[in-house]
């Protein structure tokens, strides 16, 4: 039977951009929109796990058109927010999906994975990382963002909030995971090269360019 991700953020779809805003302050989006300018003109994108959809609107403000994209998301409330986004004339695929049933045949020039994978269990990650990675063109650029604490400055208040965080979201059965998995290994495994690296919110989280060879 296929393991499925099923983490799913029906519960606080409506106020999760203003959790996060009151919380990280406007870090996680700037890691994200930082991340547009690698964007080649007339591409083709793959988001998965994008949430209400901000990002469309975000790419929208950069190309206004031009741009294939597919995004795939779990939550149908999060789903019908991202619908109802201004995203120019851009082709938008909106596909409501466990990340686990969600094939395609395409390739992409570039895929976005935004706070997805600190959601999975290893179990889901070593699934989940080759699937998306096959998606992806050689040469294509993953833009991933996501918390860490792999640096060693401020190690034990960040420690401290990932465990309430996780806390929160497992109260709330939206999770299954309650660590956070080093994520540097997939990448090196399958012969990925760091084309930028910035952190944010004191180093809590990073916005990493990586290139596919």
């Amino acid at each position: 039977m296929k393991k499925k991700y099923t983490n799913n953020y029906d519960k606080i779809a409506p106020v999760y951009d203003f959790l996060s805003r009151m919380v990280y302050l406007n870090a996680q989006r700037k890691a994200q929109i930082h991340q547009l300018n690698y964007l080649p003109p007339g591409s083709r994108l793959l988001i998965i796990g994008g949430g209400s959809g901000w990002i469309l609107e975000a790419i929208a403000h950069k190309y206004k058109e031009g741009l294939e994209i597919v995004y795939v998301e779990i939550s149908g409330k999060m789903m019908q927010l991202a619908r109802a986004r201004t995203y120019g004339n851009n082709k938008v695929q909106f596909i409501e999906q466990d990340l686990a049933d969600y094939h395609s045949d395409l390739k992409f020039d570039v895929v976005l994975t935004a706070f997805l994978f600190d959601n999975f269990t290893r179990e889901q990650t070593e699934k989940a990382f080759p699937q998306i990675h096959s998606y992806l063109k050689e040469n294509g650029l993953w833009c991933y963002c996501d918390f860490c604490i792999t640096q060693e400055k401020g190690k034990w208040w960040k420690s401290g909030m990932l465990k309430m965080m996780y806390l929160f979201f497992r109260s709330l059965g939206m999770v299954e995971t309650d660590h956070l998995i080093d994520m540097r290994p997939y990448f090196a495994a399958h012969n990925y090269s760091i084309q930028e690296a910035a952190f944010y919110y004191q180093g809590f989280i990073q916005s990493i360019i990586y290139s596919r060879e």
